[in-house]
């Protein structure tokens, strides 16, 4: 595969250091390595290794891989494998996206206390999905999912969010049987959105009376007005459900759906 003509470390060893002066504050050590790491990735920096030819002593000179999780370059081949691996687990099922959103209030409580908010995210939005499905009202199953984090938008903007994909079924509660969800259909939106909204709020109080979030700048004395501004935010969009097929597809909650993947063989 040739090179691309521009890669992220081109952006990265050109504008970096500017965009790293421009933004002094609002920058954490963790993404200021992350950056250091793709811009010295196959270079000289890192060092590397010599391959010679004993026939015609051609000479080739390769630089170490800064190996780096978020580098474009180091994780190809890694992503291909989680995309083969996923693939392997996909039943001859419909499938359906379905993604959970927080409001702004509480996206900006997310940006100073990251690993907190983000697990509560992870477990109120699974709670409502295995709730729901469990009731015999709607589906009547123990259902499965796959959740993956997005921390911003397609405007570049700070946006945690929760991308779901999820069987159009699940195994009976008695576990003797797969029960199947309707044409393209799996769980009602209106039912998901105020259970995840309960849910996420009730944890985020417990995070917050246990002391474990962290408020600093213009959040250094959360108010009662900010808890209120969060419960009552109309950033709690509907939760979006989407058909899927073979590739993941999305509710805050929204769902949607996709053709029905081919069983994979083993």
């Amino acid at each position: 595969m040739s090179r691309p003509t521009l890669e992220v470390a081109d952006i990265f060893r050109d504008h970096g250091a500017a965009w790293r002066r421009a933004n002094v504050g609002h920058i954490s050590l963790d993404q200021m390595k992350v950056m250091s790491a793709i811009e010295r990735c196959r270079t000289a920096a890192l060092g590397g290794h010599v391959a010679r030819c004993e026939g015609c002593a051609h000479t080739i000179i390769a630089f170490n891989s800064c190996r780096n999780r978020h580098c474009p370059k180091c994780q190809g081949t890694a992503a291909k494998e989680w995309l083969a691996a996923r693939e392997a687990d996909l039943l001859p099922v419909p499938y359906f996206h379905v993604v959970f959103t927080l409001p702004a209030a509480i996206a900006n409580i997310a940006y100073q206390n990251k690993a907190v908010i983000y697990d509560i995210l992870f477990t109120a939005s699974a709670e409502t999905m295995v709730t729901i499905a469990a009731d015999p009202k709607h589906l009547g199953a123990r259902i499965g999912m796959t959740a993956v984090l997005h921390t911003w938008g397609s405007a570049l903007t700070h946006h945690p969010h929760v991308h779901m994909i999820v069987p159009g079924g699940g195994i009976s509660a008695d576990g003797s049987r797969w029960v199947l969800c309707r044409p393209n259909f799996v769980l009602p939106v209106p039912v998901l959105s105020p259970l995840f909204r309960g849910l996420f709020l009730a944890k985020l109080r417990a995070a917050h009376q246990a002391g474990r979030l962290k408020f600093f700048g213009v959040h250094a004395q959360p108010s009662r007005r900010i808890w209120r501004r969060c419960a009552r935010s109309s950033g709690w969009s509907m939760p979006s459900v989407r058909s899927a097929g073979p590739r993941p597809c999305s509710p805050t909650c929204r769902a949607t759906h996709t053709a029905s993947p081919s069983p994979i063989a083993a």
